[in-house]
Order: C-alpha cells, then structure tokens, then sequence
C-alpha cells in the first residue's frame, strides 16, 4: 500500500533507544522549519508514522530538538493524533521499567522555541494538556498486558545535564516523574489542534532519590530492554483509538487567537 500524507492517521514521536522504526518506509517530510525523517508503516490496519526525536547524524539533545519541524510534519503527513514515549526519572519509586501515563505538566525549560505563532497571539488552552481518548487506550492497553503504570504529573526540565538534588527537592514537590523532551512538544500538538498523550517509560530514580550515579548508560540500557514491550502498548492503543475523534483536543484554538 503506497502510504500518502492522506492516509497517515497516528504519528508516534519517539525518544531516546527507540529504533522499532528502522524498517519501515522511509519519507522525507519538509517543514517551514527543516526537513523531518518519517519512518511510515501499517500497524492494526492503520498507517502511522514513527518520528525519531534524536534521529540524525550525532544524536540530537533534548534542547537541539527541533520540536516545531517534527509537529508541523505530523500535520503535514495528515495524522490528527500523536502518541509520545519519553523516558523519566521518577520522584515517587515508581519500578525503573514501569510505565506512567502522563496527565499534566509542568515546564521548566528556558531557552526553546514554544509555540508556532512568533507574529500573532495565541493563547492555547492547556487545561487537559493530553488528550483523554489517547490516554483511556493507552491505559487499556497496559492493562490488557498486565504491566505495571500509573497516571502523574511530568516536569520537563531545560536538558542536557541531569536535574541536582536541590532542583529534584524542589520538583518533587509538585511532580511525579521529570524528563527533557515532552515540552515544547505537548503545547505546539496543541496549537495544531491534535491529539496528543504521552507513555512515559521509567528508566531511573531522579537525583538525590538513590546514592547511585546517574547515567545515560542505564537510560538507553532500560529502554532497550523494554522496546517489545512498548511496541505491543503502542499498537494496542492503536487498535483500541476510537475512529472519529470525539475529545476536546480539535477545539483548543477556538477563541485563543487574538
């Protein structure tokens, strides 16, 4: 099957140690912002999308990602809804390898790109910031495999070094679990009116939560591990997204333009 951006109907924008998509047809997709790399094949009988976020010649840090070329390429390969992995470190001993579906956010980043309208005002609503359909399949598909989760409250903090102890302290006292990526990359999907969740995988207890070092080793080494275990969540939520899109996320820019 030739796979257009007509026919495009889930993208999945992948984080560090996500390689399922390396044989799958390859499409350059250009962007006011660049040029993105989409990796197109069928999963459950629909067409999607896997989008590398670190994908590129040296990997990409967190805060070199071109978070607007890879949503403005979501959009322009015709997927209305996005499903995100990132992996976190975790401020409440969540299991390193279980698995937190994220329900708010929280940024602490300072120096990206935030929002596609540089020109006018746009004030997006982010009172449900991940889109409920997305989340209720993700959920039924964790618990159809019986792997461990739950729902928290991600901080996305500026990147590349790891969070301090102090920073940790401080964080925790507001969120579950802490990553680099989910922001910008949650409120752009937002201003493109899609649907956009996040699976977050646990590959670490944050800063000052263990004496062990921190390394970017055990974050690639857990995510490596647990790359089957991702892919069959991923294509049962697939299977389980409701046809018409029925949730608020197509509305978020209506009265937010000023």
């Amino acid at each position: 099957m030739e796979k257009t951006a007509e026919n495009v109907e889930i993208a999945v924008l992948g984080g560090v140690g996500f390689d399922s998509y390396r044989d799958f047809e390859k499409r350059e997709v250009e962007t006011p912002y660049g040029k993105v790399s989409a990796y197109l094949t069928d999963i459950k009988s629909k067409t999607i999308a896997a989008i590398p976020r670190h994908a590129g010649k040296n990997h990409i840090p967190p805060h070199r990602i071109d978070y607007r070329a890879n949503v403005w390429a979501v959009q322009a390969l015709g997927a209305e809804r996005v499903i995100s992995t990132n992996s976190v470190g975790s401020m409440r001993g969540h299991p390193v390898g279980s698995f937190v579906v994220l329900d708010d956010f929280i940024d602490f980043t300072r120096s990206r790109v935030s929002t596609f309208y540089d020109e006018n005002t746009v004030h997006v609503d982010v009172s449900e910031p991940y889109c409920p359909e997305i989340k209720e399949s993700l959920i039924k598909a964790l618990e159809k495999q019986g792997i461990a989760h739950t729902e928290g409250i991600y901080a996305c903090t500026e990147g590349p070094r790891f969070e301090t102890r102090a920073e940790i302290r401080m964080i925790s006292q507001f969120a579950d679990v802490v990553g680099m990526t989910g922001v910008p990359e949650v409120t752009l999907a937002k201003e493109l009116s899609l649907c956009y969740s996040s699976l977050a995988i646990v590959t670490n207890q944050a800063c000052g939560m263990t004496t062990e070092k921190l390394t970017a080793d055990e974050v690639t080494e857990v995510v490596g591990k647990a790359q089957d275990a991702i892919f069959g969540i991923l294509s049962d939520t697939i299977e389980n997204i409701p046809e018409t899109r029925n949730c608020r996320c197509r509305f978020a820019k209506v009265g937010a333009c000023l």
